[in-house]
């Protein structure tokens, strides 16, 4: 009677059902009064601390109406040891064997109380170190939870001893929390998808559209999820709410929806193991821990959906992938891992910027100044050989980008991409003659998806004359495009980027690493390098060097701009007229005098239209983008 009355109900009360799936304890508890809610249904708790004692586990799951909990850590640790302490002390204290099921931490109490074979048998499962770690059992057993549809799990309470410091809500209706810690320098981006503001039976409601959706039981298409919420709802059930849920869960990138809709949220990070490592992300440049996880079915449905969409293999053959995916309508680059050469599948995603970059939007958010920008513009225009340098997210593709609009309206184009970042759809539908070309990820192009960089780059030499743009210079293609610049095969701008960090970085990597030789290099022009820094405001990216090459012996790098104070300043060199790369771009009958004319001239457009441009909505979109 008194264990009623102290625990809310009877053992006899629980009909969950255990059984083990890939070192997990999984528990059926659709038909039991306590749900397999281990925090308040103490005969839920003793079922499975006694199936805990026969087996071990690094997981328990419980499943009811819709509603999955998974506990894991130092929950399942503590579910565990409770169970090996019930099977040892049962020889010694029946009573206590059976409490330590139901109630492990006033068993273990009552146990580092006594003395003897009990009280070691308490320290020795761990029971004793794990009672000692929390207050209750909503601080023992914080579950992961979320609807079976998701493909994640919330943790739903805030970290013990977090202190508030920022709410917002996302346009998809999520809330977000962050929450700080005094003995943690990493906040918590605490997130509450809209799902979890509904009740248990809208859970379960969805959890029938789901079964219908995939058994076939309602037609295609985009409003499919719809149709077969509205065939099982219930008359208070909220459909238009479910629905929604449902197609982000079953039609849309589920809880990656929710954290890409928030603007100030640049990357996410899936670690693997999944099941065992909440998600990351960087938010205003700051990297911060959240509070969900993605399923190991989640993991592999996002793997599944990338195979798919990129039509590039991923699996233990091919065990990298590297793809592109809409977000709610933000671009992002996907790039994943899995076994042999991680633990499992393993991404990392990060947004894009669904916008095109020109030249004077870079001036306005203090990327180069006007006087640098200018010079760029008209180096791209006549024709130069330029590499853009930096680590990544730097902000190489980016400025890229906006040196395509540079090259003159008539100007042929060929862009090679393994994958699509630079803004081809933008420049044709402004009327330029862009030809995009998809290369395969891995020099040997056996994905299926693409030409083999080295045969991509031959392919866009005889494409016709113009400009040859590569999105990132990384292999053996490196010859044959260093080849096609030295002969001046196309006849316009060669451009792409690079992994370095300034010219004699880059240098090495071109002429050691990939094999080009230090003549062929030399028909480089300049070398642009850009780096990501910290300001007041968040992270941000700068211009910190341009070089030109001049070719006297072995090629060496004259600095044209430099961070001097933080800022981007020029030499000295073009005034002085000593640079090579300003006497090249002057025409037949053009001086050096006359090309600092038109940079003069350049410099003062560029700064007019640096003013025009919406300051607040270019910080914004380089938050966003960095």
């Amino acid at each position: 009677m008194w264990d009623r009355l102290q625990f809310g109900s009877d053992e006899s009360d629980c009909a969950c059902e255990p059984t083990v799936e890939n070192g997990a304890v999984v528990v059926d508890a659709d038909d039991c009064p306590g749900t397999g809610d281990l925090v308040e249904a103490p005969a839920c708790r003793a079922t499975v601390v006694g199936a805990l004692a026969e087996r071990e586990a690094d997981r328990v799951v419980t499943r009811a109406s819709g509603v999955e909990r998974a506990y894991e850590g130092g929950a399942a640790a503590l579910l565990v040891a409770a169970g090996r302490f019930a099977e040892r002390v049962a020889f010694h204290d029946a009573d206590l064997a059976e409490r330590a099921k139901r109630d492990p931490l006033g068993a273990a109490l009552d146990a580092v109380g006594r003395a003897g074979p009990i009280a070691d048998a308490a320290a020795e499962t761990g029971l004793a170190a794990g009672a000692r770690r929390v207050d209750d059992y909503a601080d023992a057993l914080r579950p992961f939870v979320g609807p079976t549809v998701a493909r994640s799990r919330i943790a739903a309470r805030p970290p013990a001893n977090a202190v508030f410091d920022d709410r917002r809500t996302l346009p998809t209706g999520a809330t977000v929390r962050v929450y700080a810690r005094p003995d943690d320098d990493i906040r918590t981006y605490h997130l509450e998808p809209a799902e979890h503001a509904l009740d248990r039976s809208a859970w379960a409601t969805l959890e029938r559209a789901r079964d219908l959706l995939a058994d076939g039981g309602v037609g295609g298409g985009r409003h499919a999820p719809s149709r077969a919420v509205r065939r099982v709802a219930d008359d208070d059930d909220p459909v238009d709410a479910l629905a929604q849920v449902l197609a982000k869960h079953t039609r849309g990138y589920g809880v990656l929806g929710d954290l890409f809709a928030d603007p100030a949220l640049s990357d996410v990070f899936a670690t693997a193991p999944v099941t065992e490592t909440r998600l990351r992300a960087t938010v205003d440049g700051e990297r911060v821990r959240t509070n969900v996880r993605l399923t190991r079915d989640g993991a592999e449905a996002l793997a599944s959906r990338f195979r798919r969409t990129s039509g590039r293999s991923f699996s233990r053959a091919s065990p990298t992938l590297d793809a592109t995916a809409d977000v709610r309508g933000r671009p992002v680059r996907v790039a994943g891992v899995t076994d042999p050469v991680s633990d499992g599948v393993a991404f990392a995603f990060r947004a894009g910027d669904d916008d095109t970059w020109r030249l004077p939007e870079l001036v306005a958010n203090h990327t180069l100044p006007a006087d640098a920008a200018a010079l760029l513009s008209l180096a791209v225009e006549r024709a130069a050989a330029g590499l853009v340098a930096g680590t990544r997210g730097a902000g190489k593709t980016t400025l890229l980008g906006a040196l395509l609009w540079e090259l003159p309206a008539a100007t042929r184009t060929v862009v090679l991409e393994d994958t699509p970042e630079l803004p081809v759809e933008a420049l044709q539908a402004a009327g330029r003659d862009v030809q995009a070309l998809r290369t395969s990820a891995e020099a040997g192009g056996d994905d299926g998806t693409g030409l083999p960089p080295t045969a991509a780059l031959r392919t866009a030499l005889r494409l016709g004359e113009g400009a040859l743009v590569v999105g990132e210079v990384r292999g053996e293609e490196a010859g044959v495009l260093y080849e096609a610049m030295r002969v001046g095969a196309n006849g316009s701008a060669v451009l792409g980027t690079i992994h370095g960090d300034g010219g004699a970085a880059v240098r090495e990597r071109v002429v050691e690493d990939l094999g080009v030789s230090a003549s062929s290099f030399a028909a480089t022009d300049l070398v642009v390098t850009l780096e990501p820094y910290e300001t007041d405001e968040g992270r941000a990216r700068r211009v910190k060097a341009v070089e030109e090459v001049v070719d006297t012996g072995p090629p060496r790098f004259e600095p044209l701009y430099e961070l001097r104070s933080g800022s981007l300043a020029a030499t000295g060199r073009i005034d002085r007229g000593n640079s090579v790369l300003v006497e090249g771009m002057a025409r037949s009958a053009e001086s050096y005098a006359d090309v600092l004319a038109l940079l003069t001239d350049r410099e003062a457009e560029m700064r007019s239209a640096a003013d025009a441009t919406d300051a607040t909505d270019v910080t914004v979109r380089e938050r966003e983008a960095s």
